[in-house]
C-alpha cells in the first residue's frame, strides 16, 4: 500500500521560489487596478489623519541608495500608521528648480542659448525637471512606496510658484526681509550666492601669512618714548596680523584685537617693535625663528583701540578695533578685518563706521581700478599679494597650510565670502531667532540630538541669504523705483503677482513689463514716481521647498499644518528642516511639523562613502533586478538609521537569506489550509495543548514587540523579531514539533485543527506585521490563505493585528522555556550519536534522560505532551536518578546541570507512515508494515 497517499501532505500555490524581480511589477500594476490607494482613502476618510509630509527630492538624475533608504522609511510608517487606524495620506513630491538644472540645461544648449530669451531658457529647465519628475517617479513607485503619484506636488508647478511668491511678499510686507550690503558665501565658478545649506568643506591648501602693519599714530602714551635704540620715531611699530586668505589683504580696513586680552610690545633684532597678544607671543616669536626678543611693555587691547596703521599696500588707513570674535587659537590675537569679506568682520566694522568694501567681481575677478592687482583671479593674486608685501618688508613669514575650507555644493570649488547687495530675512528684527529657538522645543526630535544640533544652527546663524543670481527660479516680487531706488512691495501687489503667477507661472515676470505686473496706478511713496524696474534675482531654493508647508499642507484639502512628521537625512537639519522651520515661524508662529525624524547616510560595509571611482557603489535599480525589491525595504527595515547605513553585495545577500527563510516559513503553514475552513474549522484557545497555548504566548510577545516597535519608528527591532520568531520559534521549534499530527492524524482530527487553528492566528498576525516592511510578499501570502467573511481584496486595506491577551501566559512560558532548553540538549546529544554512527535520522533514537531533583524534572514528568513529539524521536522516557543503567558514552548537560542523556538505536520495526520506529509496526493484517498509531489514523481516513 502506497501510504504516502494518506498523509495530509503540505500543498499550496504559494510558490517556494519568490521570483520577485518578475512578480513585483505585476503586483504593482494589480494595485493600480484594484484601486488600493484610493480605497484606502475612502475607507479611513472619518479616521484621525496622520500626516508625513514628503521632502521634495530634486528633479535630477536617477535614484541612489540614499533615496532609497528615504523613500522606504517614509512608506513603512505610512503604510503602519495607516493600518494603526489613521488615514494615512501620502503626497510625493519634487524640487524643480535651481542651479543644477540650469547647468545642465546649459550644457545641453551650448552656443544656442544666446540666441534663445530667458522665458524660452526657463521653459527648457521646466521640460528637463519634467522628464526626471517621472523618470524618478517611476522609480520610486518600483520600490514600493504608495501614494498619489497621479497628483504630487513640484515646486514649478503654477499654484506652487505663486504661494513661493507669495510667502516671499509676506515675508516683505512684515518687514522681515530687506535689501542689504553684507558679506555672504559666494561662488565665483557659478557666479551666484549661496546659502549656508549649500556649503560643504573639504581640504584645501592655502597660504598662510604673517604681515606686518606699520603704526601710523604715536603710541609713546603706551610703550614710553624712551626705548632702547629708538628715538621716538614710530616706524619701527607694527601690528602683526595673520590670515590664509592674502587676496583679501587690499580690502583691509582695520585690525581688531580683544577687549579682554592683554598685549605685548615686543623688541626684536631686525623686524622692530611687534604687537601681539600676549598669550601667543612665546610661540609666534618661534614661528618666526627670532630668538633675540624682549617683551617692553604689557598693556590692554583698549588703549590701543581707535589708533591707526597704515594699510600695508595702499595709502590708507587701517583702525585698530576691538571685537569678541578674536581668539587665541591660532595667529596672534589681532585679526586682520575686511569688513566685505567676512562675517564677523563685516559685524565688528559696521560698529566702527567702516565701509563694506570688497573690490571682487562675480567671477572672482578683482576690479579693474584696483591698483597692483586689478583683472587679477583673487586665488591666482595671492601669490603676486605676497610678493609685493615682501618687496615692502612687511612678509614676516609665509607657508601653505592645509585646513578644513568651504566649497560650493554643486560645482565642488572653493568659494568667499563677498559683500554684495542681496535680500535678507533678518533673524532679530521680529525675534525670528527667538521665537524660532522656542518653537523647537516644541517638537519631538528622533533621534533626540537632532534638538541640539538645530539649536546651535539657530541659535548662531546670520540673517538668511535669499537672493540668487541664476534664471531658473521664482523671481523675488519686488520693484523698484528707477528715480530714488525705493522699494516697492505692497498688499495689492503681492497679491497680484500671486494670482498672475498662478494663471501664467512665475515666467511672467520675465515676459512682461513691470508696469503690466504692478497694481494699476502704483506710485513710489517716497518721490510720487511711476517709473519702476522689476528687482532681477530670484529666489533661494531652500525658500522654494521651506514654504511647501503653506503650498502643499495648507493648500490641499486632505493635508493640514503642522504636519505629524518630517523624515530626511541628517544633511537637512541645515537644509530642509531649517528652512520649513523659519519660513513657517515667521508666517505663522508655529514649527510646520509636530516631529522629525533623521536618517544617516549609506556607506559600503567598511563605512566608507560611497564613490563610482572607488567602485563601492551598490545602485538600488542592480538590487532590485537580482533581488526584488522587498530584499531593498528588508535592507532598509534592518538597519539602525539613526547612524550612517552600510550596503554591501555581502550584505544584501544576507538578508535575502533572511528572507527566504521567513518565506519558507510562511510557505510551510500555508502549506497546511488546504482542508481548513476558518469559520468551520478555527478551535478555540483554551482548549488547545500547552505547546500550542506556548507559541500563541511567544506570538503575544512577537505583536506586542512589533507594535510598539512600529510606534518608535524602531524598524530593526521588527525585523529582528520577525525573523528570528520565524526561525527559532516556528522553523527550529513549533513547526518542526507539531508536522508529526499535521501530517499523519486524520484531516478533522481536533489536535490537528489546534495546529492549523495556531498556524492561522500565527500567519494572520505575521503577514499584517510585515506588510509595511514586505507589502509584495505579505499580499502574496494574504491572498493564498484561507479565506474568510472579512477577508479584504488586500492586505494593505487590512488593519493592524491587535494584542490579544488571552494568548499571554507566564506561567505556561517559563515551564516550556525550560522545555526547550532541555530540546537543546536533546539535539546536541542527537547530533553526537548521528557523528558516532549510532543513528542516521532522528527518528532512528531511543532516548532515556536522567535529570537531577529540580523543578525541571517535576515540569517534563507533568507535561500533556508526548516526549516523542517534543524531542522527534521514536521513544523517549524520563529515569530515575538512581538509575544506573547509563555508562560512559552518556551526553552529559552542557546547559544544564546534572543532566546525563543516553542515546540507543530505537526498538522496534520502521513505520512506513510515519518513519518512526515501533513495537506495534507490522501486527495489523489489513495494513501492515503500519505502527498502531497510524492503524488507528487509518482506519478513520479510509
Amino acid at each position: 500500500m502506497d501510504y504516502k497517499k494518506t498523509l495530509n501532505l503540505p500543498s499550496t500555490k504559494f510558490a517556494m521560489r519568490a521570483n520577485l524581480p518578475q512578480k513585483e511589477p505585476l503586483q504593482l500594476k494589480e494595485w493600480e487596478q484594484k484601486k488600493i490607494y484610493e480605497k484606502l482613502r475612502e475607507q479611513s476618510k472619518e479616521k484621525p489623519t496622520f500626516i508625513l509630509h514628503d521632502g521634495p527630492p530634486y528633479a535630477n538624475g536617477h535614484l541612489h541608495m540614499g533615496h532609497a533608504i528615504n523613500k522606504i522609511l517614509k512608506d513603512i510608517i505610512v503604510r503602519s500608521r495607516q493600518m494603526a487606524g489613521f488615514n494615512a495620506p501620502y503626497i510625493p513630491g519634487w524640487d524643480c528648480h535651481g542651479l543644477p538644472i540650469e547647468h545642465n540645461v546649459d550644457k545641453k544648449l551650448g552656443k544656442k542659448k544666446r540666441e534663445m530669451t530667458s522665458v524660452q531658457v526657463r521653459q527648457e529647465c521646466r521640460s528637463y525637471a519634467a522628464k526626471f519628475v517621472e523618470i524618478q517617479k517611476e522609480e520610486f513607485q518600483r520600490f514600493g512606496v504608495t501614494g498619489e503619484w497621479d497628483n504630487p506636488y513640484l515646486t514649478m508647478n503654477f499654484p506652487y510658484e505663486a504661494r513661493i511668491a507669495k510667502e516671499c511678499g509676506e515675508f516683505a510686507l512684515a518687514g522681515d526681509m530687506f535689501l542689504g550690503k553684507k558679506p555672504i558665501y559666494w561662488c565665483c565658478s557659478c557666479q551666484t550666492a549661496l546659502a549656508e545649506a549649500e556649503i560643504e568643506y573639504h581640504d584645501h591648501t592655502s597660504p598662510s601669512i604673517y604681515v606686518k602693519f606699520p603704526v601710523k599714530d604715536d603710541l609713546s602714551d603706551i610703550i614710553g618714548s624712551d626705548l632702547p635704540g629708538d628715538n621716538g620715531d614710530n616706524d619701527d611699530i607694527f601690528v602683526v596680523i595673520w590670515t590664509t586668505t592674502p587676496w583679501t589683504i587690499p580690502a583691509n580696513l582695520g585690525v581688531c584685537l580683544h577687549p579682554d586680552f592683554i598685549y605685548n610690545a615686543v623688541k626684536t633684532q631686525n623686524q622692530g617693535i611687534l604687537i601681539l597678544a600676549k598669550d601667543m607671543t612665546e610661540q609666534v616669536m618661534k614661528e618666526f625663528g627670532i630668538e633675540n626678543w624682549s617683551v617692553l611693555k604689557e598693556f590692554s587691547s583698549k588703549e590701543l583701540e581707535n589708533r591707526k596703521c597704515k594699510h600695508p599696500i595702499y595709502e590708507r588707513d587701517s583702525l585698530i578695533i576691538l571685537g569678541n570674535h578674536v581668539t587665541l587659537e591660532a595667529g596672534t590675537g589681532c585679526v586682520h578685518t575686511a569688513p566685505g569679506h567676512g562675517a564677523d568682520d563685516h559685524i565688528v566694522g559696521r560698529r566702527y563706521g567702516l565701509e563694506c568694501y570688497a573690490p571682487v567681481g562675480n567671477n572672482g575677478v578683482f576690479s579693474k581700478d584696483l591698483e597692483f592687482f586689478g583683472g587679477q583671479f583673487i586665488f591666482k593674486a595671492n601669490a603676486n599679494i605676497n610678493e609685493k608685501l615682501e618687496s615692502l618688508n612687511l612678509l614676516l613669514k609665509n607657508e601653505n597650510v592645509s585646513h578644513s575650507y568651504p566649497h560650493c555644493w554643486r560645482c565642488k570649488k572653493p568659494v568667499i565670502f563677498r559683500a554684495t547687495p542681496q535680500w535678507f530675512i533678518s533673524m532679530d528684527t521680529l525675534e525670528l531667532r527667538k521665537k524660532t529657538l522656542e518653537e523647537i522645543k516644541n517638537v519631538q526630535w528622533i533621534p533626540s540630538w537632532g534638538r541640539e544640533r538645530i539649536y546651535s544652527m539657530i541659535e548662531n546663524r546670520p540673517d538668511w541669504c535669499l537672493s540668487r543670481q541664476r534664471s531658473w527660479g521664482v523671481p523675488i516680487p519686488v520693484f523698484h523705483c528707477k528715480d530714488c531706488a525705493k522699494v516697492y512691495v505692497t498688499r495689492e501687489s503681492v497679491d497680484k503677482i500671486h494670482e498672475l503667477f498662478k494663471e501664467h507661472s512665475s515666467d511672467i515676470w520675465f515676459e512682461k513689463d513691470a508696469k503690466f505686473l504692478m497694481p494699476d496706478n502704483a506710485k513710489c511713496e517716497k518721490c510720487g514716481s511711476d517709473n519702476f524696474d522689476k528687482d532681477n534675482n530670484i529666489l533661494d531654493v531652500w525658500f522654494d521647498s521651506g514654504v511647501s508647508h503653506a503650498a502643499v499642507l495648507e493648500e490641499r484639502g486632505n493635508l493640514s499644518r503642522p504636519a505629524d512628521m518630517y523624515l530626511e537625512g541628517s544633511d537637512q537639519h541645515r537644509g530642509w528642516f531649517h528652512s520649513s522651520l523659519l519660513t513657517a515661524v515667521g508666517r505663522t508662529g508655529k514649527a510646520p511639523y509636530k516631529a522629525v525624524l533623521t536618517h544617516g547616510f549609506v556607506v559600503d560595509e567598511k563605512g566608507h562613502k560611497m564613490s563610482k571611482s572607488v567602485g563601492n557603489v551598490v545602485a538600488p535599480e542592480s538590487v532590485i533586478k537580482q533581488y526584488g525589491a522587498d530584499v531593498l525595504r528588508l535592507w532598509v527595515a534592518s538597519a539602525d538609521y539613526t547612524g550612517d547605513v552600510s550596503i554591501s553585495n555581502n550584505i544584501i545577500k544576507q538578508l535575502s537569506d533572511a528572507y527566504r527563510r521567513i518565506r519558507n516559513t510562511c510557505r510551510f503553514m500555508l502549506g497546511n489550509f488546504n482542508d481548513f475552513d476558518v469559520a468551520k474549522d478555527m478551535r478555540a484557545v483554551k482548549e488547545m495543548s500547552e505547546l500550542d497555548k506556548f507559541i500563541l504566548h511567544r506570538l503575544h510577545y512577537v505583536v506586542k514587540r512589533c507594535i510598539d516597535s512600529y510606534e518608535k519608528y524602531e524598524f530593526h527591532t521588527i525585523y529582528h523579531t520577525l525573523h528570528n520568531f520565524c526561525t527559532v520559534d516556528l522553523s527550529s521549534f513549533y513547526l518542526d514539533i507539531i508536522k508529526d499530527r499535521l501530517y499523519t492524524s486524520p484531516g478533522s482530527d481536533l489536535l490537528r485543527r489546534d495546529a492549523q487553528s495556531v498556524m492561522y492566528i500565527i500567519l494572520n498576525s505575521i503577514v499584517k506585521i510585515m506588510a509595511p516592511i514586505l507589502p509584495f510578499t505579505a499580499d502574496e501570502i494574504y491572498q493564498h490563505m484561507p479565506s474568510s467573511d472579512d477577508k479584504k481584496e488586500s492586505i494593505h486595506l487590512e488593519p493592524m493585528v491587535e494584542v490579544d491577551e488571552q494568548w499571554q501566559d507566564e506561567n505556561l512560558s517559563l515551564v516550556w522555556e525550560n522545555i526547550r532548553s532541555l530540546r537543546a540538549e536533546v539535539t546536541k546529544a542527537l547530533e553526537e550519536a548521528r557523528k558516532d554512527k549510532l543513528i542516521g535520522h532522528p527518528l532512528d533514537a531511543a532516548i532515556e534522560i536522567k535529570l537531577p531533583d529540580s523543578d525541571l524534572k517535576d515540569q517534563v514528568k507533568n507535561l500533556n505532551q508526548n516526549l516523542n513529539d517534543i524531542f522527534i524521536v521514536s521513544q523517549a522516557k524520563i529515569v530515575d536518578t538512581q538509575d544506573n543503567t547509563f555508562d560512559d558514552t552518556a551526553y552529559q548537560g552542557q546547559d544544564i546541570e546534572g543532566l546525563s542523556i543516553m542515546v540507543h538505536k530505537a526498538t522496534g520495526e520502521k513505520c512506513e507512515r510515519c518513519w518512526r520506529f515501533d513495537v506495534t509496526t507490522d501486527k495489523d493484517n489489513e495494513y501492515p508494515a503500519a505502527c498502531e498509531r497510524c492503524v488507528n489514523a487509518l482506519k478513520k481516513i479510509l
